[in-house]
């Protein structure tokens, strides 16, 4: 059945205002919030209003094509081309003109609104519109039917938690924190123990190998493969350690973003333990490594107690919930950080910090509603490596 009800996220671009540009548009069935169709159309020679026009344009036509008496919602982060849609600012730019004629004989006589919408929850149409102006072709893709729906999607909600067993109201806006181990070294490798204060070794070859993989995955984030229905990343933050850093410039390098630092996200510390087999461990301190273990506040022989890293980790995640509100973003870190933020997620307690696998260059996937719900997406995903 056609939804009556539709919602557009439409953006546009420019490289060099004026320059190459490319519009992006997303239909969306308001009552499901699934994803009917992605538009993207490449514009020529053109400056960002006109492209953000055209990718109005371009969802329009779509969404009539789809249901000619839809009521229509059409959300941009384009406050110029909102208010001048609204009636509220006049058009001077004589092409926006032309445009805006366009556009209001599209919708003379239907049921069209307007609102303005942060980027950061406009990145699926800005995702589009970069691949038009990448690839210089015009696509319209249709990802959803009343017969056939991606099994990805099926039950997923692009805004809200998708259980109905969750809280029914959520007070903050949907952030989504990527979380990615680092790639191999040659103590991961050697099944060595590697911590936050011992040796800080390079990836090795392998792993660069796998952080290539992995950057390559997160970069088809928001257009295609496995996560194409999750936002495109607006930053990327690491620990402070080499092999993190490493691995986060993979990443940072294919999305085009800087990488930020943060010391909290740094492996837990084994202190005397570093360099180790965990039989060696075993061996030599057989019996504070026996009582350790599952232990919440007992801590290797200069090393961290999983209580205060705990504390660490929470610190650490409320950073970033606050600085990067509604946005999309990917965290390099470790083992244990990574459990971390699962363990936060599922409310787990202690044992959640020992029940995940963590491989290296795994993929995992919290959305957050503040700190007042998570959701988990997915968990040590590889099937990249």
């Amino acid at each position: 059945m056609t939804s009556d009800r539709l919602i557009i996220e439409a953006d546009g671009g420019s490289r060099g205002n004026p320059g190459p540009s490319g519009s992006g548009a997303i239909l969306i069935d308001a009552h499901s919030n699934k994803v009917i169709a992605e538009i993207s159309t490449f514009g020529g020679v053109a400056t960002n209003n006109v492209a953000e026009y055209r990718a109005v344009i371009a969802g329009l036509t779509e969404a009539f094509r789809y249901n000619p008496n839809a009521a229509i919602d059409v959300r941009m982060d384009s406050k110029l081309v909102v208010e001048q849609m609204s009636g509220n600012w006049k058009i001077k730019h004589p092409d926006m003109q032309v445009l805006g004629i366009e556009v209001q004989k599209l919708i003379a006589g239907k049921n069209v609104t307007w609102s303005w919408i942060p980027r950061e929850q406009n990145s699926r149409a800005d995702a589009l519109a970069n691949r038009a102006m990448d690839s210089e072709l015009d696509e319209i893709i249709h990802l959803e039917t009343d017969e056939a729906q991606s099994s990805t999607t099926l039950e997923f909600n692009p805004v809200l938690p998708s259980s109905i067993r969750a809280p029914g109201e959520v007070g903050e806006p949907l952030t989504t924190i990527i979380l990615v181990r680092h790639g191999r070294t040659l103590l991961t490798e050697a099944h060595k123990i590697s911590g936050g204060t011992g040796d800080d070794p390079n990836l090795s070859k392998l792993g660069h190998e796998d952080a290539a993989s992995v950057a390559k995955l997160i970069d088809g984030f928001g257009s295609g493969g496995n996560f194409a229905h999750l936002p495109r990343p607006t930053a990327v933050i690491t620990s402070p350690m080499q092999r993190t850093r490493e691995t986060a410039g993979h990443i940072a390098g294919l999305l085009g973003l800087s990488v930020e630092t943060l010391e909290e996200l740094r492996e837990i510390s084994f202190g005397d333990w570093d360099g180790h087999t965990n039989e060696e461990v075993a061996e030599l301190w057989p019996e504070i490594f026996k009582t350790w273990r599952g232990s919440w506040t007992l801590s290797p022989p200069n090393g961290e107690s999983l209580e205060a890293f705990d504390s660490r980790i929470r610190s650490a995640r409320n950073h970033l919930l606050q600085k990067y509100r509604g946005q999309t973003i990917v965290v390099v870190a470790h083992v244990m950080p990574i459990r971390g933020f699962l363990t936060l997620a599922l409310d787990a307690g202690p044992s959640g910090y020992w029940r995940p696998q963590v491989a290296p260059c795994s993929l995992s996937v919290i959305r957050h509603w503040g700190e007042d719900f998570a959701e988990l997406v997915t968990a040590n995903f590889t099937a990249h490596l």
